[in-house]
């Protein structure tokens, strides 16, 4: 029989990350390693990340930092400190990576440049992420994730069609370009990993260098070859896609927005029949997607004014029995109650110290089937595992902890 104790195992078990980071990008990269198993070091400053204040607080504490911060031991270190940098320079030897997100050139003036990291392990893998890169004549600017979505061509696109609003392109409504550039950012790291120590095996440290700007161009699909190749802009469609017709969010009776894609030959006739106008099916101005989409303004009337006439329940129920590609617009209750999601594991209830009540978490993505990451533990108090870090990893006796606390270092 088989021995399958090593399948199970989280696939990143063994792996150690030291986060330098803060906000969003670098810890949202963490997290992700630590839901697969990674043991994870965030050094944060004795006040703590400043995403802690984020969001909605009970008792002083973020809900959010619950599930940010999960899987994650935190350790509080005045960086600033002087000595500060022999400490962190002591645990990257015990580090296989260090991921960080500060301005260009920050950490090198603390003494911590990847030269001196590289110092301490030759084989260290290092991933910056910053608002445009660590070159080019950009790199010293300002930037959060919002900067990125509007140089990356995300926030022209997140608006009306032209013509009909005068209000500013919105949000997607979450940190879209910090996430992304941190899923970036694990992806580099895992690459690195794996040519270092498992691909050529050449055991050497690379550097992975993510731009908030770059990741979200990235995911712009056409829309710089077609401008390219045509001078073709690509403009904002609202809720519809440019390139298919039926797709787009029509109301409801009880005021839910439902998501309808039936852009294909069998979907559209299928949505015909049910609003009741199998006469389209086939008509000039109907036939095939690209008429659709030149008629697209007057099909979508159409397909509101047949929705407006049911509520949502009814609505959802008979395209699904019509097996067409819908869904309303899920709120965070719709989602917390979802059977697909917590069937998945999606939607999880995660015991946190600091709350009386279990916190919903998302779920861990990617799902892998034989080893499933899992939520250890949730967003840790600041500072929570200083002691045992330095006990553990770097063999520093009580004394000398408290002397490291007393000097204000921890």
């Amino acid at each position: 029989m088989a021995d399958t104790s090593a399948m199970t195992r989280q696939v990143l078990s063994g792996l150690r990350v030291l986060e330098i980071g803060h906000f969003v990008a670098a810890p949202f990269a963490t997290r992700l390693l630590a839901d697969l198993g990674a043991d994870v070091i965030k050094i944060e400053p004795p006040a703590g990340d400043p995403a802690r204040q984020w969001g909605e607080q009970i008792d002083g504490n973020s809900l959010w930092w619950s599930m940010h911060a999960r899987n994650k031991r935190s350790m509080a270190i005045d960086l600033k400190h002087p000595r500060a940098r022999d400490l962190v320079l002591a645990l990257v030897p015990h580090c296989d990576v260090v991921i960080e997100n500060f301005r260009p050139g920050q950490l090198a003036r603390l003494g911590l440049s990847p030269d001196t990291l590289r110092g301490a392990r030759p084989n260290l893998i290092i991933a910056h992420i910053s608002g445009y890169g660590q070159t080019g004549p950009y790199r010293d600017r300002a930037a959060f994730g919002v900067i990125g979505e509007a140089i990356g061509g995300l926030r022209h696109l997140t608006d009306h069609a032209p013509g009909t609003s005068d209000l500013p392109p919105v949000r997607v409504g979450v940190s879209i370009g910090d996430s992304v550039s941190g899923l970036y950012a694990a992806l580099g790291v895992l690459a690195a990993l794996w040519q270092r120590d498992r691909g050529s095996g050449d055991g050497l440290g690379r550097t992975i260098d993510v731009a908030l700007t770059e990741s979200i161009l990235s995911l712009m699909e056409g829309m710089l070859p077609e401008y390219g190749a045509l001078g073709k802009i690509k403009q904002p469609a609202g809720g519809g896609i440019a390139t298919a017709a039926p797709t787009n969010a029509y109301p409801t009776a009880d005021g839910v927005w439902m998501l309808i894609a039936a852009n294909s030959e069998p979907l559209f006739a299928r949505l015909m029949d049910l609003v009741g106008r199998t006469d389209l099916i086939g008509k000039p101005g109907y036939a095939g997607n690209q008429e659709r989409v030149a008629n697209v303004a007057q099909l979508d009337r159409m397909i509101g004014d047949w929705t407006r006439t049911l509520d949502a329940d009814t609505l959802e129920a008979m395209l699904t029995e019509a097996d067409i590609p819908s869904s309303r617009a899920y709120t965070a209750a719709d989602i917390a109650t979802d059977p697909q999601y917590r069937e998945r594991g999606m939607v999880r209830e995660v015991t946190d110290p600091r709350f009386d009540d279990p916190v919903l978490h998302n779920g861990i993505v990617p799902h892998i089937v034989e080893a499933p990451g899992d939520i250890r533990w949730a967003g840790p108090a600041i500072g929570a595992h200083t002691d045992l870090i330095l006990g553990d990893l770097l063999g520093i006796d009580p004394a000398g902890i408290d002397a490291l606390r007393r000097d204000g270092v921890i």
